[in-house]
């Protein structure tokens, strides 16, 4: 079997999945017309900052939140399959995986917000700690800033493949 990158995986999935920009996010909320805004990221990410009125549940447990059964079991979210979903993550990637996961377990109204939080945060639109204070976008900005150490780049010799 080859070995797929994360990228790949990403690649491989997107186009069976709906993206969703975050200025026509931010035009539904403004709206009125509130999805269920799911943060599938890390709950140290999602406390340093997050969309409000979003619901953390990482990926890691995704799948057990949706069903009922589990510990991890999310009554709200098991019974949202028929309600309009937005996936969310830091750039838009994990939330591709974790919108394919949703739809391919019963969820009829999933979209992905491309570019994720960074994108959110490009259109300088609101962002919330975990006390539901305002993150100040100076803050927000340095947060998403990529940061990639020498040892997290693929070895030259991989580079060439």
């Amino acid at each position: 079997m080859e070995r797929l990158t994360f990228s790949d995986l990403v690649a491989e999935l997107l186009p069976e999945v709906c993206e969703i920009w975050p200025w026509d996010l931010a035009d539904e909320l403004a709206e009125g017309r509130w999805p269920m805004l799911l943060d599938v990221r890390c709950p140290g990410e999602y406390e340093r900052m997050h969309i409000a009125e979003s619901v953390n549940v990482p990926r890691g447990i995704l799948e057990t939140a949706c069903d009922y059964g589990y510990e991890e079991t999310m009554p709200r979210l098991v019974e949202a399959r028929d309600r309009r979903l937005v996936v969310i993550c830091r750039s838009g990637n994990r939330s591709i995986l974790a919108a394919h996961t949703l739809q391919r377990m019963g969820y009829r109204d999933v979209a992905s917000l491309k570019l994720g939080l960074r994108g959110w945060n490009d259109e300088d639109l609101p962002l919330f700690d975990g006390r539901h204070r305002q993150v100040d976008p100076g803050l927000a900005d340095a947060y998403f800033m990529p940061r990639l150490e020498p040892e997290k780049l693929r070895p030259p010799a991989e580079a060439a493949h």
